[in-house]
C-alpha cells in the first residue's frame, strides 16, 4: 500500500506540474470593445435619444403597474406560468444548464471500476478480482476550458433570451387587453350611430309620404343603416378575436369568453428613458446577442486547441484471488500509470477548416449583435416618435369632438325653437360620433405605443423570477 500512495503521489505531482504550465485562456472582446468594432463611428449611440417623448431618469422598474389593471396585472402573472412559446423557452435555458454541466464534467478525472467472479456451477471455488482505472486529459492549451466558457455563455445567453420572451409576453398581453377594450368601446359609439342612423331612416320614410322626400333619401338612409350594422358586428368580431388572443397567451382554450375591461384605462404621465447607451447594457435581447458573440469567441480557441497535442494521464489499481490455483504473484492490489500523448497530424484539412467555420461563426455573431442594437435603437426613436405624433393628434381629436359637440348643440337649439331639422340634429350625432371613433383609436395607439417603449427600453415589470438557476 505504501507502494501505492508513493505512486500516486508521484502522478498528482507531475499532473500539478502540467496543470500549472497550462496556458491561459484569452478573454472575449469586452462590452465597450466590441461596441466600437460591430457599430463603428456611423452606429455609435449619441448621448441622448433624438426625439422627444421621454423624461431623464433611470427606466422604470414596473411598468404594468402604471395603467392601474389589476385584472391585466393577474392575467400576465398567469400567462407567465402557463404560456406554451414561454415554457419551451424556460426548456432551452434547462438545456444550456446541462450543456453546461456536461462541459464542466470534462475537465474532471474519468474513474471507472469493473468487477468480475466466476467459477464451476454449485462450486465454492471461485475467481474473484476487481479494477479500478482513472483518466484525466489535461487541459494543457484550453480546449476543455474554452469549451466550458462557450457552454457557460450559451446559457447566459438562453437566460437572456428567455428574460426578453417575458417581457414581450407581457407587452403582447397588454396590448391585446387594450385592443378588446377599444372594440367594447367603439361598440358602444357604434351603436349610437345606428341609433341614429335608424331614426334617419325613419324620417326618409315619413318625408316621402307626405310628399318632401324621394326613394333616393330612403335607399340612401337604408345604405348607411346596413353600413353601420356591419360596423356594430365587426366590432363583435374584433373583441371575441382579441379575447380568443388572451385566452391563447394566458395558455387557455380559445373560447372568447375571457372577461376584460371594456373600458380603456388613462395614459400614465411620460416615462424615464435613460439614455442609448445604456440600451444596449440593458435589453435582455442585446445582452443575449453579446453572450453568443463571447461563446463564439471561445469556440474559435476550442478548435485552435483542438490541432494542438493532448495528453491524457491513466491510473488503473486491480487485485485478484482464487480458490482454484495459486497465484504467481500474491502483490495485491497492483497500481499501474501510464502518460499518452497524441498529435494530429494528416487530418485532411478538417482541423483548420473547423478553425475557419468558428471565425465565420464569431464574425457572424458580431454581425447579428450590431444589427440587434440598431434595432433597438430603432425600436425606442420610433416608440417616442410615435408617442409624440399621437399625443398631437389627441389633442387635435378632443378638439374637433368638441367642435362637433358645440355643433350638434347648435343644431338642437335651432330644432327645438323650430327654424332647424331633425335631421340636421341627428346627421350632427353621426358626425359627433365619428370624430368620438377616431379619438378612441388614437387613444388605444398611444397605450400600445407606451407599452412598445417599456419593451424597446427593456423595461422590467417585477416579476423576472430566476429560472433555471444552479
Amino acid at each position: 500500500m505504501r507502494s501505492l500512495s508513493r505512486k500516486s503521489s508521484r502522478i498528482v505531482l507531475v499532473a500539478g506540474m502540467l496543470a500549472l504550465s497550462a496556458c491561459a485562456l484569452r478573454d472575449p472582446p469586452d462590452h465597450a470593445t466590441l461596441t466600437d468594432d460591430a457599430l463603428g463611428p456611423p452606429g455609435k449611440p449619441p448621448a441622448a435619444w433624438q426625439e422627444p417623448g421621454g423624461v431623464a431618469g433611470e427606466i422604470l422598474g414596473d411598468w404594468l403597474q402604471t395603467f392601474r389593471e389589476p385584472a391585466l396585472e393577474a392575467l400576465v402573472h398567469e400567462a407567465l406560468v402557463q404560456n406554451a412559446d414561454l415554457r419551451a423557452a424556460s426548456a432551452r435555458v434547462e438545456q444550456a444548464q446541462a450543456a453546461l454541466d456536461i462541459a464542466a464534467g470534462a475537465l474532471w478525472p474519468t474513474v471507472s471500476l469493473l468487477g468480475r467472479a466466476g467459477g464451476k456451477s454449485g462450486s465454492d471455488n471461485t475467481i474473484r478480482g476487481g479494477l479500478i482505472s482513472a483518466s484525466w486529459e489535461l487541459d494543457l492549451w484550453g480546449r476543455l476550458r474554452y469549451a466550458k466558457r462557450a457552454s457557460k455563455n450559451d446559457y447566459e445567453s438562453a437566460r437572456a433570451d428567455y428574460v426578453y420572451g417575458r417581457q414581450s409576453l407581457a407587452a403582447m398581453v397588454a396590448k391585446a387587453w387594450f385592443t378588446a377594450a377599444e372594440a367594447s368601446e367603439q361598440r358602444q359609439i357604434a351603436l349610437e350611430m345606428l341609433h341614429s342612423s335608424e331614426k334617419l331612416g325613419d324620417l326618409a320614410g315619413l318625408t316621402k309620404k307626405i310628399g318632401s322626400g324621394s326613394d333616393l333619401d330612403v335607399a340612401l338612409a337604408d345604405a348607411n343603416l346596413q353600413t353601420y350594422k356591419d360596423s356594430v358586428r365587426q366590432l363583435d368580431l374584433a373583441r371575441a378575436q382579441a379575447l380568443r388572443a388572451l385566452e391563447i397567451l394566458a395558455g387557455r382554450y380559445p373560447a372568447g369568453a375571457l372577461q376584460a375591461s371594456e373600458a380603456l384605462p388613462a395614459l400614465p404621465p411620460p416615462v424615464a428613458v435613460g439614455v442609448p447607451s445604456q440600451l444596449l447594457e440593458r435589453r435582455p435581447d442585446v445582452v443575449a446577442a453579446e453572450r453568443r458573440v463571447a461563446a463564439a469567441f471561445d469556440r474559435v480557441g476550442e478548435a485552435k486547441a483542438a490541432r494542438l497535442p493532448t495528453v491524457v494521464l491513466g491510473l488503473g489499481v486491480s487485485w485478484i484471488n482464487s480458490d482454484l490455483f495459486i497465484l504467481k504473484d500474491r502483490d495485491n492490489p497492483k497500481t499501474g500509470f501510464n502518460a499518452s500523448a497524441g498529435l494530429p497530424l494528416l487530418t485532411g484539412g478538417r482541423l483548420d477548416a473547423q478553425v475557419e467555420l468558428r471565425n465565420a461563426e464569431q464574425r457572424q455573431a458580431v454581425a447579428q449583435y450590431a444589427s440587434t442594437g440598431l434595432k433597438a435603437f430603432s425600436e425606442v426613436e420610433s416608440a417616442l416618435a410615435n408617442e409624440a405624433s399621437l399625443g398631437d393628434r389627441q389633442g387635435l381629436n378632443e378638439r374637433l369632438v368638441e367642435d362637433n359637440a358645440q355643433v350638434r348643440k347648435l343644431s338642437e337649439t335651432r330644432y327645438r325653437v323650430g327654424s332647424g331639422d331633425l335631421r340636421d340634429v341627428l346627421n350632427d350625432d353621426l358626425r359627433l360620433a365619428a370624430s368620438r371613433t377616431q379619438l378612441v383609436t388614437i387613444r388605444a395607439q398611444r397605450l400600445a405605443q407606451r407599452v412598445n417603449l417599456h419593451l424597446a427600453l427593456g423595461g422590467g415589470y417585477g416579476v423576472e423570477e430566476a429560472v433555471g438557476a444552479r
